[in-house]
Order: C-alpha cells, then sequence, then structure tokens
C-alpha cells in the first residue's frame, strides 16, 4: 500500500521561487510506486491550492492563469485521521478527499521554515518531514542559533542583533565591536537574501538599509578576511545522525550571492555531481543544484572529518530531524573554522551532497519519510491530556481563575 504524502511548498516567503524549484525536484525523484504524492502550493498571501499539474515546474511561468484553473486545497481532520480536501470548482461539484499519511514541507523561509507550517501540521494531527516547532524557529533565527551553539561549546563568530529601533546607533556599537570589514544579514532569511560586506562606514549604512527591507531584526559580524565556504549536509534525528560529503561553493562576490546559488553566478567550476537528476524534473530546472562547487572541498582529511563532526554534533544538540545543511566559515590561511548557520530545509535538500557516498536522491527521500514517521510512533508514548472535571465545578468571576 502506497505512503499518501502531500508535499507543501511556497508560501509568503521571499525564497518562494527556490522553494517551488526545490519541491518539483523532489516530487519527480520520489518513487511512484512507494508514494501517492498530494501536491499543494502556497501562495504568497498563504492560500492553498492542490492538482497533479502542480507537479510541472513549466506551469509557475504564468502563476495568475495557474491557480485560474487550480482548486483550492484545505485540511479536514476527523478523529486521528487527517484529510487533504480538493475543493472543485463548478456548480454541482463536490470537493473531493485524500487520506493524508505524511506531510513533505519543502519550504524555505521566514513563515513557512521558522516554525509557523511546522505548528500548522501539529495543530491538524500530521506527521510531517523535518524539524519540530522549536528547532525549526531556533534553526531560522541566526542570532538565536549563534548564542545556542556557542552555550553548547560549538565555534561560532562574536554577533551584535539590532531591531529597527537601534537603527541610528547600529554604525557607533558596531565600530566599538569590530574591526572593519564586517557582514550584515537579516537575521531570519536565507539563500544570501538582504547580506552585504561593508569596509567602512558607508558600505556599514547601506548594508543596514538593505537587511532592514527584509526583516525587522539584523546580525551584524566580523567578516573573514581570507574567506572560504565549507558546506556539509546531515541526515537523521536526534538518536542517530550521519554526515554527507563536503562541498565548496564558489563565490564570485564577496559573499556568496543568491545569483550565485540560483542563476549561475560563475563561470568554468565545477557542477555538482547528481545534478542530471535534478534536471530531470519537468521544466529542468536544478536550483541549488546548479551552483557552482567543488565536491569534495579541497580541504585535508583531517580538516574534513572536523567539519563533518561538528556538522552531526550540531545537528543534535539543535535536536534537527531530516536532512539540514550546516554551512561553516573557514580561515584560509589558518584552516579555523566556525558554524556560519544551519539550514534546515536546505535548497534541493542537499541532495547533491548524498550522492557522492553512495546515497541516491530517492534513497534519500525514504529516508526522510521514514524519519517522520518514527517521530510520530514514538509521540503516541507522550500523554498530552489527563482527565479532569474542572469544568464541571468551575465558578468563574469576571477575570476567570488560573492555579
Amino acid at each position: 500500500m502506497k505512503i499518501s504524502v502531500v508535499v507543501l511548498f511556497g508560501g509568503k516567503s521571499v525564497e518562494h521561487e527556490v522553494s517551488i524549484i526545490s519541491a518539483v525536484q523532489a516530487m519527480a525523484a520520489m518513487d511512484p510506486d512507494k508514494y501517492e504524492i498530494h501536491p499543494v502550493y502556497i501562495t504568497k498571501d498563504n492560500a492553498m491550492y492542490t492538482s497533479e499539474a502542480l507537479k510541472d515546474i513549466g506551469v509557475y511561468t504564468d502563476i495568475p492563469s495557474l491557480l485560474k484553473a487550480t482548486p483550492r486545497a484545505s485540511f479536514e481532520v476527523e478523529g486521528t485521521k487527517t484529510y487533504l480536501v480538493s475543493q472543485k470548482s463548478g456548480l454541482f461539484s463536490k470537493p473531493t478527499k485524500a487520506l493524508i499519511d505524511v506531510a513533505f514541507p519543502i519550504v524555505h523561509g521566514t513563515n513557512v521554515e521558522d516554525g509557523a507550517l511546522q505548528g500548522f501540521l501539529e495543530t491538524i494531527n500530521l506527521p510531517y518531514v523535518g524539524p519540530n516547532v522549536l528547532a525549526s524557529a531556533v534553526g531560522m533565527d541566526k542570532f538565536v542559533m549563534k548564542v545556542m551553539l556557542d552555550h553548547g561549546g560549538f565555534p561560532v563568530l562574536k554577533g551584535l542583533r539590532f531591531h529597527r529601533s537601534q537603527a541610528d546607533s547600529v554604525g557607533a556599537d558596531v565600530e566599538d565591536a569590530f574591526d572593519y570589514p564586517v557582514i550584515v544579514k537579516p537575521v531570519n532569511l536565507g539563500s544570501s537574501v538582504g547580506i552585504g560586506k561593508a569596509s567602512d562606514a558607508d558600505e556599514l549604512r547601506q548594508c543596514v538599509d538593505e537587511a532592514f527591507a527584509y526583516s525587522r531584526y539584523i546580525l551584524v559580524e566580523p567578516a573573514i578576511v581570507n574567506l572560504r565556504e565549507i558546506n556539509c549536509s546531515v541526515v537523521g534525528d536526534a538518536g542517530g545522525a550521519e554526515a554527507s560529503e563536503c562541498e565548496e561553493p564558489i563565490m564570485t562576490d564577496a559573499i556568496l550571492s543568491y545569483a550565485d546559488k540560483y542563476s549561475g553566478g560563475s563561470k568554468g567550476a565545477k557542477s555538482s555531481p547528481g545534478s542530471k537528476a535534478a534536471d530531470s524534473s519537468k521544466g529542468g530546472k536544478s536550483g541549488m543544484a546548479s551552483l557552482k562547487r567543488k565536491i569534495p572541498a579541497d580541504i585535508t582529511d583531517e580538516q574534513r572529518e572536523k567539519i563533518r563532526t561538528l556538522a552531526v554534533d550540531a545537528f543534535r544538540y539543535l535536536d534537527l530531524n531530516g536532512v539540514t545543511r550546516v554551512d561553516f566559515l573557514m580561515d584560509a590561511n589558518t584552516g579555523e573554522v566556525w558554524i556560519n548557520e544551519v539550514n534546515t530545509i536546505p535548497g534541493s535538500l542537499a541532495f547533491y551532497l548524498w550522492v557522492p557516498v553512495g546515497v541516491s536522491y530517492p534513497q534519500l527521500l525514504d529516508r526522510l519519510v521514514s524519519l517522520s514517521l518514527k517521530r510520530a510512533r514514538e509521540a503516541e508514548d507522550v500523554t498530552y491530556t489527563f482527565d479532569t472535571n474542572i469544568l464541571a465545578n468551575a465558578r468563574l468571576g469576571a477575570k476567570g481563575s488560573k492555579g
């Protein structure tokens, strides 16, 4: 019997389009003999739509026309079962319902990857792939993640967080704490959106304005002058996890940009192994798999094992689940490394980092679904309710009562 999977993607996020590409890739790679796949596209105003046509990347070239021809979607809970409801249009049309076993959020960025969507899935009793609500929120907030990892003894750079109301004091506070250059970034975005490097006070003001355009909070930290970026993926849960091969993305700017990641920003660098698997999705868009990179990264065996060990340890410390990409900063002169961020739902699900160690994309997807169902079974052993007669004997005043 097939496992019924609802794949959720899109959402009110600046990484909306990247999510579409990642989801279409994944749906194309999922074994149709194992899974009954139900695509659910979430628009930028959080409306949900579902149809088989959503599996084709080509339909997203004209989204208004797509939505006119696509039924609205909702979820319905009946006891312990959760159904995806397709609202068919037409005077005599009736909604259709599909029983769902597991949700697979393939979403990136604020409002979807940060625990908001995960909380919704918890509310409708639907097991889901990826980290729980708290771990998702921590992973999305770069400052909170930094504080937690620092508390756990992991190597991270110092950083300062500012609210929009503190915009006028950013320059003085940063110059008191750090030497130039510095990196400025929104505290809760990915895909390099809103990130800038400042080498003086004027550039700092420009970078701060840009970052505040995308978030109420920003993070400023010292820049590594002789920078190399090394990434490693981890799959598993708190009970056990393993690391992928390491990669070194090729940058065309002072920092890895959105164009580098999704528009093939550099020429002549090696493409990732397994990129043909990404291009096999209808429409041929390959998302993060199109980024120019060196796999394996050109680092020593000792550096490789240190990074892979740190990635797994951080993954388990933050109580992550599913597949994560942990991004590291390395000083090219000294070899010192710091954890830069964790991507709880990485672009293209980081499948290109697993192919070199013998894990195909379909195998990775199988593992992720299995992990979500394992967590759901474990949750059945936890007590969430208990019998009480408090309402039968309640006599509350106007302000109520809480003990």
